[in-house]
């Protein structure tokens, strides 16, 4: 595979495409507007700067590595030679369902298409196509250019030798990659959410509050991260939106979202994209801030 196109220039969006130029691969960067790719490039810059900062790769190689990278607001443009594409949109099934019926019809017939979802089960996706064999998820982590682990879900009808390139390449990108079975949630988000809820119904029920629940995860599970302020950094939106399709999936209600959860994201405090979630977060700042509304509990 020497060409991949990126459907969504967001957070994971610019982050895949960020690690595959920088290993050579010919990007071609999607989204519905111009001014979204602008500001994806920015970041991916950025980013690349923090890279040569710290002796990880050079002023050459961050130059040729986003010169490797083109733009585009037309899917049929942006996807027409490409090997492998990889969908990294919102997290909404009808909007992915959408895209790949697209990609279905308008990338080459070889080509591989992954989806970056998280929960979304691959299955689901790949039957609005023609080709279910070749439909694969990538479940990248975030950021995408630190962290190792790549999911690689394999839906009911995606066949091995998809399978095995696909984790080939994710080796090519210094990734660990990890064959999983398309499930509600794979493994990182079935073991992870249930945890952030839990954690989430331990704030709701007044059993302790934010940083205090966070402090006894990071010392006493040598967690890197608290699991209320994990939240904010995933979104949580993201976190409720896998919820419900594990809830939907299995049918438990074990995988029910928290109310707090649910009344926080339909208030618009969805963690740092917001300003706000259960830390508040100012630009430049890195410090770590309990909301006002939680400051009391």
């Amino acid at each position: 595979m020497k060409s991949i196109s990126v459907i969504g220039s967001g957070t994971m969006g610019n982050g895949i495409a960020h690690i595959f130029a920088q290993k050579g691969f010919r990007v071609s960067l999607v989204d519905i507007k111009s001014e979204l790719l602008e500001k994806a490039l920015a970041t991916i810059s950025k980013n690349m700067d923090r890279q040569v900062a710290k002796g990880m790769l050079s002023e050459q190689e961050k130059d040729a590595s986003l010169d490797l990278i083109s733009t585009f607001t037309e899917l049929e443009k942006g996807v027409a030679e490409a090997d492998l594409v990889v969908e990294a949109a919102t997290e909404h099934l009808p909007l992915k369902l959408e895209i790949f019926r697209n990609l279905d019809q308008l990338a080459p017939a070889g080509a591989i298409l992954a989806s970056n979802t998280s929960s979304i089960s691959i299955t689901k996706i790949a039957a609005v196509t023609q080709r279910p064999d070749q439909v694969i998820g990538m479940h990248f982590m975030n950021p995408v250019p630190v962290m190792k682990l790549v999911e690689v879900i394999r839906g009911y009808a995606t066949s091995d030798q998809v399978t095995k390139s696909v984790m080939e390449l994710s080796r090519k990108l210094d990734k660990d990659p990890v064959e999983v079975n398309d499930y509600p949630g794979f493994v990182a988000n079935r073991i992870l959410m249930p945890m952030i809820n839990e954690a989430i119904y331990s704030l709701y029920e007044g059993v302790a509050g934010v940083a205090e629940i966070d402090t006894v995860m990071k010392l006493g599970m040598a967690h890197p991260m608290g699991p209320l302020q994990l939240a904010d950094f995933i979104g949580l939106d993201v976190c409720l939106s896998i919820l419900r399709v594990m809830q939907e999936g299995f049918g438990n209600p074990k995988y029910a979202p928290c109310p707090l959860l649910v009344n926080m994201v339909e208030a618009g405090f969805r963690g740092v994209k917001t300003g706000e979630g259960f830390y508040s977060y100012t630009a430049g700042s890195k410090d770590l801030i309990v909301s006002p509304r939680f400051s009391k509990i």
